[in-house]
């Protein structure tokens, strides 16, 4: 049996290739925060948090200022779905929104990623909702 790859194999791998291609991230109209999605679309409190920590000024910066313009856009789309029922892409919006809600405060009142002069957030336990 040869090694070399028949014609159709060949289609068919073409075929995923595209299939591949034409998957997103995010829902159509949100697709310019697809980079984003990596590194924000956390699906726990706990990961958001421990991002925003560790993340510099400028990450929060840059994730704020593509966010902060879409939020009501953002809400809008995601006001289709029940919480239960988020498509996948909606879903890793939705995780981008709520990463958006945990930097906002360091951004637009602290200054810095982390509240400094009070408790360290690692003293903090983070209980996270539980499904009924």
């Amino acid at each position: 049996m040869s090694d070399t790859p028949t014609r159709s194999s060949t289609i068919l791998l073409r075929v995923a290739l595209s299939r591949v291609q034409k998957m997103t991230l995010l829902p159509q109209q949100f697709q310019e925060l697809d980079s984003f999605v990596d590194r924000w679309a956390l699906a726990t409190e706990q990961e958001r948090n421990a991002r925003r920590r560790a993340s510099t000024m400028g990450e929060l910066q840059r994730f704020y200022n593509e966010m902060l313009p879409r939020m009501s856009g953002i809400i809008e789309y995601l006001n289709q779905y029940s919480l239960d029922s988020l498509p996948e892409e909606a879903q890793r919006l939705f995780y981008l929104a709520l990463s958006f809600m945990e930097i906002s405060p360091a951004v637009e009142l602290f200054g810095e990623p982390d509240e400094s002069g009070v408790f360290k957030a690692t003293r903090f336990v983070i209980c996270e909702p539980t499904t009924v």
